[in-house]
């Protein structure tokens, strides 16, 4: 145990009268340190009073390893330094890190210098730790404590853990919804680690992309307008971390993100993006730069492999669970050819010459798929890869299913063309590469589409199941933002079912899907099997909506198919 400094010790000064006026209203950060249960010592009461003025949007982690694991708060030092002002003066921030909740066993401690040049962000890779441990952490800044995080450290790489269970969640749009997927998984117990498979945020203006057919504002993003500068990015990044739920998950659990298109903007690729007009928001190099700084300042993930805060941006990379599983994040917007243009898809989507991955993310993923020492590879997949044909559907569903799943033409074609359907030859590779090297128990866990499913991976559809699967796909339905029923205004499990229908007939490698929920899925690893628990939550804009669990599916070791499960496992 490292003893308290003097300066640690609970005798402090007041909270100057500024902070205190500038405290009112603020309650998020003090409403977590009274309810949470890993709030710190009682006798640090006193540090904590004020502290919502200081830390308002709360302490996370993220990209946990065997011997370290970022952590991130955001300090607001003086009333001036709002998120994306550029005002509020330098100051240092003190950190604990601690193996109770009481910080009785201090293992590791420093302090960080922040500026509005990081928009008073910190951000710190915690090293030295002890494998597949729960670890506490805070931050101190005047006197004052943050609110307390909790985190864990991965297993050491030689480890055989018996089990690895996740929390997976994709596409949270603040103004389609409260955040009920991320309050449910914080109620739990049972977990490792959150996956956040992007679209953490959105970048429309109010009004723009909300609530069901309407787009009605059930929360009206801020700033009020499209995000396209500095400021811009920062002041939306800094309005979803003051979300009282996704507040809660990111001190309970660490996360391992990616992103998708609406941390920049929709449908974005390497030169550009369907919701960037150069003539009026400027270059789109710039634009994106914007993004990922924002992004790197306000997300625990190491960019260009370290916390150390800067415009950095590569994102994906590799972490492992013992020699249970490894997961690759991938990155699929900064490096991918421009989406083929619709109606016209064909042959652009067969073109070799056109990636989604890149060249050097390619390389790097087929290395990390054939070198890995883990039995279960896991890749978190921020767009489908799972080929889907569409086959023809009435006139009156083809412009909902599209606004859902992609461009799809009215007679029907075999392509979304802004996942991996848009970009067969890097799909062909990769498949190849797992069947050529002899690759096992691949696990694609995906988001972005708004909907739930479990898919085989055929390396022919035409011929499938007489052809072999190169893995199995589980994706994620959505936080909040909207599906096909909300499109359509129709009733759950009504229109949806004939879309179903004709997607399950055309396509047999796809063994679930669900047009029309909202929530969240757990991930559960074992050496006997992968197995995916979908859970539904209630109205978007009903403030205290439950959960309810409809579906599982597993995937045994060995076998690259995918199985009905008896239920769901842990918590509820």
């Amino acid at each position: 145990m490292i003893p308290p400094t003097a300066e640690e010790r609970p005798t402090l000064p007041p909270l100057p009268r500024r902070s205190v006026l500038a405290a009112a209203g603020i309650a998020t950060g003090a409403a977590l340190v009274a309810t949470d249960p890993v709030s710190p010592d009682p006798a640090d009461a006193a540090a904590t009073t004020g502290a919502g003025a200081y830390f308002q949007h709360g302490v996370a982690s993220g990209d946990p390893l065997p011997t370290s694991v970022v952590i991130w708060t955001r300090v607001t030092p003086s009333p001036d330094a709002t998120p994306g002002s550029g005002r509020g003066p330098a100051v240092r921030v003190g950190y604990q890190v601690a193996t109770d909740a009481r910080f009785t066993s201090i293992v590791a401690r420093g302090h960080v210098d922040t500026s509005a040049s990081a928009d008073h962000t910190v951000k710190i890779d915690v090293t030295g730790l002890a494998p597949a441990r729960w670890y506490w952490f805070r931050f101190r800044h005047d006197y004052r404590w943050s609110p307390v995080g909790r985190t864990r450290t991965a297993p050491a790489r030689t480890a055989t853990p018996e089990r690895i269970r996740f929390g997976v969640v994709s596409c949270a749009n603040l103004q389609a919804g409260w955040f009920h997927a991320y309050r449910h998984l914080a109620a739990r117990d049972d977990l490792d680690a959150i996956l956040h498979l992007g679209d953490y945020l959105y970048e429309y203006a109010p009004g723009e992309y909300g609530l069901g057919q309407d787009n009605v504002d059930v929360r009206a993003h801020v700033p009020a307008r499209e995000i396209v500068t500095l400021a811009d990015y920062r002041q939306r990044h800094a309005q979803y971390k003051q979300d009282p739920d996704l507040q809660a998950l990111h001190a309970r659990y660490p996360f391992i993100v990616t992103w998708d298109d609406h941390e920049h903007t929709n449908d974005a690729h390497r030169h550009g993006a369907e919701n960037h007009q150069p003539s009026t928001e400027g270059s789109w190099p710039v634009r994106r730069s914007r993004a990922h700084r924002a992004y790197d300042e306000w997300m625990p993930v190491r960019l260009n492999g370290t916390a150390a805060l800067g415009d950095g941006a590569r994102l994906y990379r590799t972490l492992q669970f013992g020699r249970l599983a490894q997961i690759s994040m991938l990155d699929l917007r900064t490096y991918r050819s421009e989406q083929v243009a619709y109606p016209v898809v064909a042959p652009g989507v067969n073109d070799p010459d056109r990636t989604i991955t890149g060249s050097t993310q390619m390389a790097w993923l087929k290395d990390a798929l054939s070198s890995s020492a883990a039995q279960w590879k896991l890749v978190g997949n921020p767009v489908m890869i799972s080929p889907v044909t569409f086959a023809q559907l009435p006139t009156d569903l083809v412009d909902p299913v599209n606004d859902v799943t992609g461009l799809l033409p009215r007679d029907g074609a075999p392509y979304n063309v802004d996942q991996w359907d848009g970009y067969t030859d890097d799909r062909r590779e990769l498949f190849a590469h797992l069947r050529d090297q002899g690759i096992r128990d691949t696990v694609f866990v995906t988001g972005d589409i708004h909907s739930g499913w479990a898919c085989e991976l055929p390396h022919d559809a035409g011929t499938y199941p007489l052809s072999p699967s190169a893995g199995v796909e589980l994706v994620a339905s959505s936080v909040t933002s909207n599906n096909l029923k909300d499109i359509l205004g129709a009733p759950p499990r009504t229109a949806s079912l004939a879309v179903e229908a004709v997607l399950r007939l055309a396509n047999r490698h796809i063994r679930y899907i669900d047009f029309d929920s909202h929530g969240y899925s757990v991930l559960d690893v074992t050496p006997a099997r992968v197995q995916m628990d979908w859970y539904v939550t209630g109205p978007r804009d009903q403030r205290g909506a439950g959960t309810t669990h409809t579906a599982s599916f597993q995937t045994l070791a060995g076998t690259n198919k995918l199985s009905r499960a008896a239920g769901p496992v842990g918590g509820r």
